[in-house]
């Protein structure tokens, strides 16, 4: 019986596109499943692995080479943007107000098209994992006016988890920043990132968002950055990033 030993040098096909500044790894995923990534001529697949040294990797017709120039962006995001490289609708998107930036880029992570605030762009596929796989339960603080009003049971039932797509969120900090006649303003602190999290949980309670803002994730703060601006990262900030993730991981 004849057994292929591993080599030592291969790697997983959505970590090398991700080391290459295609994607996110879980973006990368979909961009194999919906057949655009060619391994040596071949349609790739999910559970690929690809050694960098002697593999062709092409992802929609391009080859891609792995990055020696990182890069980490800070935008302010604002509304009616959505969160993609490119967008299939012809809707604008963040990319948009990146400008002079030579390296290929991706979010880290989403904010939808109605929400704004801070987000982060990278072409460093292991930043961009550390910061958004689940089990690093990463905290982001977001901002949250709603209406009418916000009941004691309301609060409950926020901070200690409701059922959204059938499965149970986790418990999370809420707490009332502001109250006025028919609005109200709340801080939400979310150890886990699933599709529109907060909009449906305030759905589920009987509350409108009438406007949604990421201010930190872990020890990075969005500050006086001014809307749709964006600014380079310290090494210094992306080193904090990255010890956050690990104490997350840890706690």
């Amino acid at each position: 019986m004849l057994i292929i030993m591993p080599n030592k040098n291969d790697v997983r096909l959505q970590k090398f596109m991700a080391d290459c500044g295609v994607a996110s790894r879980r973006k990368s995923e979909e961009i194999i499943e919906a057949g655009k990534v060619k391994v040596n001529g071949h349609i790739a697949h999910i559970g690929d692995k690809v050694n960098p040294k002697k593999d062709l990797v092409t992802v929609y017709g391009k080859r891609i080479n792995k990055v020696t120039q990182m890069r980490y962006i800070m935008l302010h995001k604002p509304r009616g943007y959505v969160t993609t490289v490119s967008d299939e609708l012809g809707r604008k998107t963040v990319m948009d107000l990146i400008k002079n930036v030579d390296e290929r880029i991706y979010p880290v992570g989403r904010l939808d098209k109605d929400s704004e605030g801070l987000l982060l762009l990278t072409n460093d596929g292991s930043f961009a994992n550390a910061l958004t796989h689940p089990r690093h339960h990463f905290a982001k603080v977001y901002r949250v006016t709603v209406r009418p009003a916000v009941s004691d049971e309301a609060l409950y039932k926020l901070r200690n988890g409701i059922e959204i797509d059938g499965r149970q969120t986790a418990p999370c900090e809420v707490t009332v920043i502001l109250q006025e006649p028919g609005r109200v303003v709340l801080e939400f602190v979310l150890r886990e990132g699933r599709n529109r999290q907060i909009r449906k949980m305030c759905e589920a309670v009987g509350l409108e968002v009438a406007r949604l803002k990421r201010i930190s994730m872990g020890s990075l703060k969005l500050g006086m950055l001014a809307q749709g601006k964006w600014r380079e990262l310290t090494e210094n900030e992306v080193k904090k990033l990255l010890r956050s993730s690990e104490r997350a991981e840890t706690e």
